[in-house]
């Protein structure tokens, strides 16, 4: 129904928006076995309403912001498309949908990227796919060696399986996820994506690999470990390259894997951070839009209007952890929750984070920039930020004296940090980037993981 495209593009987004929010307050989780001689089944939680909330939002304000464009039935399709794979990952509970759902979510996001065709754009939809396969072929690899040692794909099998499937499981779902190393595809895959695309990638789509790890850690203490010391290096790798990044777009999607970081930090409260991430990310993504220019140090040079730097500002200070906005009671809780041994490590990233947006924050702006922002963004920005300030009412026991006290003093060290550093440049090596080096990274990871888990 091609006349209508928008109106069923906007109308499945809200759908899951008011599920997801039922779900999050749902005391009970709600289990259902659908082949149950193959433990195919679903389960939807407090955990998983989180994830759809967020994707809900997001693809309202991707589809509300695109309105206006003349993007065919065609772009609506996929993008719905993606929206449902995404939200079956988020219910599903056993190996075999999960792949399934990361494929066709794969088939979407490459016919996303490659939107545009340009010879840009087909080249990274291309490389996606071939990062993707490779991933999913050692998951489903893994999938399987589950299935013979327990006659079950549930997620629970993992702890009677052998390590070879742990491993192999992990690898595919790390690099899915944009976590620490093997996730180096993603700075390119969403910066050069158009601006829609990147705000759907960098808010929602990324999660499809994390929201699989959070079920795995729950469930079983080694995966847990593992989780967590992932989360670490990810919040920690991502943040020292975004810091010293001068594309704007880039900058971003550096972020976006620091930002992965905290939802793995603690897997059980993984879905609260990812709601906060995914709204501000989304919002950073479609504001490139206002700005005369992707550089930096082009944007010192021609200030950017005053609406869109408070966009900008309102979604990296959420980010940040600023009180009054979902970010403050998220990562609060994050901070609160990690283990003794982590307590240090995601201070430090969570000063990084402020140090990141401190770049965004400290720009200039005017009341008329040469680049006017577009009618889309308004109604977009509109609904994201709406949802970062009612967000607060997921954690309200954050606003405490301490917690207001210590964001506050991250900030500020963020900021004076970000002072001294300004002036430094440091470029991620441009090789790693490169399609067989991400494939040899993959296989480097692979083995140290199966070491790993020998010891």
């Amino acid at each position: 129904m091609p006349k209508i495209d928008r109106f069923l593009a906007l109308g499945i987004a809200l759908a899951s928006t008011i599920f997801g929010s039922i779900l999050i307050f749902q005391q009970d989780a709600f289990s259902l076995a659908l082949l149950d001689s193959f433990s195919v089944s679903l389960q939807l939680d407090a955990q998983s309403g989180f994830f759809i909330l967020t994707n809900g939002l997001v693809t309202a304000a991707v589809v509300s912001y695109c309105w206006q464009s003349d993007r065919r039935p065609y772009f609506y399709t996929q993008l719905s498309i993606l929206h449902g794979c995404l939200n079956s990952i988020f219910v599903c509970n056993d190996f075999i949908s999960v792949y399934v759902a990361l494929e066709c979510a794969s088939i979407a996001v490459f016919l996303l990227i490659a939107y545009g065709r340009t010879e840009r754009t087909v080249w990274v939809a291309l490389r996606y796919l071939f990062v993707s396969n490779t991933a999913m072929l050692f998951y489903l690899m893994g999938a399987m060696l589950v299935y013979q040692a327990t006659s079950s794909f549930r997620f629970s099998g993992l702890s009677q399986a052998p390590v070879d499937a742990l491993v192999l499981i992990l690898i595919g779902l790390l690099t899915k996820g944009g976590v620490f190393i093997s996730g180096l595809w993603l700075p390119l895959t969403h910066s050069e994506s158009e601006i829609p695309v990147s705000a759907m990638l960098s808010g929602v789509a990324i999660k499809a690999g994390i929201f699989p790890l959070l079920r795995c850690a729950e469930l079983l203490d080694s995966v847990d470990v593992m989780v967590r010391v992932f989360g670490i290096g990810t919040a920690l790798l991502g943040v020292f390259f975004a810091i010293f990044e001068r594309d704007i777009k880039r900058l971003f999607a550096l972020s976006t894997i620091s930002q992965m970081g905290f939802v793995l930090a603690v897997p059980p409260i993984g879905g609260v951070y990812a709601l906060g991430h995914g709204l501000a990310k989304a919002t950073l993504f479609l504001s490139t839009s206002a700005l005369p220019s992707r550089d930096i140090d082009v944007l010192r040079q021609k200030p950017m209007s005053h609406q869109a730097w408070g966009i900008l500002a309102i979604a990296g200070l959420s980010l940040a952890g600023l009180p009054l906005l979902t970010g403050f009671g998220a990562k609060s809780l994050v901070l609160k929750s990690v283990l003794p041994w982590q307590t240090v490590a995601m201070n430090v990233a969570a000063v990084g984070t402020a140090i990141v947006f401190a770049k965004i924050i400290f720009l200039p702006h005017i009341s008329a920039s040469e680049k006017k922002i577009p009618a889309g963004l308004w109604p977009a920005a509109f609904l994201l930020i709406g949802g970062l300030i009612a967000g607060n009412a997921v954690y309200w026991e954050a606003y405490s004296w301490g917690n207001l006290v210590k964001a506050i003093a991250t900030i500020g060290l963020g900021w004076l940090t970000y002072g001294l550093l300004k002036r430094f440049t440091v470029k991620l090596p441009a090789p790693v980037e490169k399609l067989e080096n991400l494939i040899g990274v993959m296989s480097l990871l692979l083995v140290g993981l199966f070491s790993w888990s020998l010891v």
